[in-house]
């Protein structure tokens, strides 16, 4: 039955043999036309009919993706997804919970992809998922490398502008405690230097502060001397907080960090289950 979903005519076959042959994972509707030499009308039906048959996915508007024959259609799931999501715009980078669950950093498997991109696009579905604009700030904008995801090169923040960024927007995370989490996961395997600098370069005293606090509250294994270098950056403003702002209190918030000199307008309830949790667990051994 799915080679039969998959046969196609030989006009199909024409276009995706091409395609193959020449490396392409991405063509628009205009090298359709081109390729077939067919009218416009013609290309759209083949297009609609290639589509049907699962070899090629709408990835933004003209614009369609292979699905190579050794994947099938099982590939249209949640990384074919961001390949999609990374036509919308340019530069761009996947990023918060949407990079956190393609590491293995979150639980949390929700519809939403966050395209973070300084181009002013509007928000779309692709597939079952919405994709979400974030447009930062340009001191913001970096930290991505291009990660290979079912053949097509999709730019993902790293594992350590994830955890600073879901640390900066916990709303875009799952929430204070989501991003506490992906902070404890991720830590196991951080370049602290490298996050770091990521901060200083940030230019966010607040931002400092809140990774400094959920990084204590995992007790994530942080160098010492990263640990000052941090303290030494966050600032001299005592304005600033994690969770709404302080003045909508929220009952039973934790309060101020003296440390951090961060005002926690969260409940404990709300961080259940990460404290500690980066924390590396040695071996007990028989005595």
């Amino acid at each position: 039955m799915a080679f039969q979903a998959r046969s196609m005519s030989p006009q199909e076959s024409r276009v995706v043999l091409a395609l193959s042959e020449r490396g392409l994972r991405v063509v628009s509707r205009e090298e359709i036309i081109k390729l077939l030499g067919a009218s416009p009308k013609a290309v759209d039906n083949i297009i609609e009919s290639l589509r049907r048959k699962g070899w090629l996915e709408r990835a933004s508007w003209g614009k369609y993706l292979l699905i190579p024959a050794d994947q099938g259609p099982e590939a249209l799931g949640s990384s074919n997804l961001l390949a999609q999501a990374s036509l919308i715009a340019d530069p761009y980078y996947i990023g918060y919970g949407a990079a956190a669950a393609h590491y293995g950093l979150t639980t949390q498997h929700r519809n939403v992809i966050f395209l973070v991109t300084p181009v002013h696009v509007r928000a779309r579905n692709v597939g079952d998922a919405q994709v979400r604009i974030v447009n930062p700030s340009a001191n913001k904008f970096f930290g991505f490398e291009p990660i290979d995801v079912l053949g097509y090169k999709v730019m993902i923040s790293d594992r350590e502008k994830t955890a600073i960024d879901c640390a900066d927007r916990p709303a875009l995370a799952g929430g204070v405690g989501e991003a506490a989490t992906i902070l404890a996961t991720a830590s196991r395997r951080f370049d602290w230097k490298k996050a770091a600098d990521y901060l200083k370069r940030m230019e966010s005293g607040a931002l400092v502060r809140r990774f400094g606090w959920f990084a204590d509250h995992v007790k994530a294994d942080m160098p010492a001397d990263i640990h000052d270098r941090l303290l030494a950056m966050t600032g001299h403003s005592t304005r600033a907080w994690l969770g709404p702002a302080p003045d909508h209190s929220v009952p039973h918030a934790i309060g101020y960090d003296e440390t951090w000199r961060l005002y926690l307008n969260v409940t404990r309830e709300e961080l259940q289950g990460s404290a500690g949790l980066g924390q590396r667990k040695s071996l007990r051994k028989d005595s």
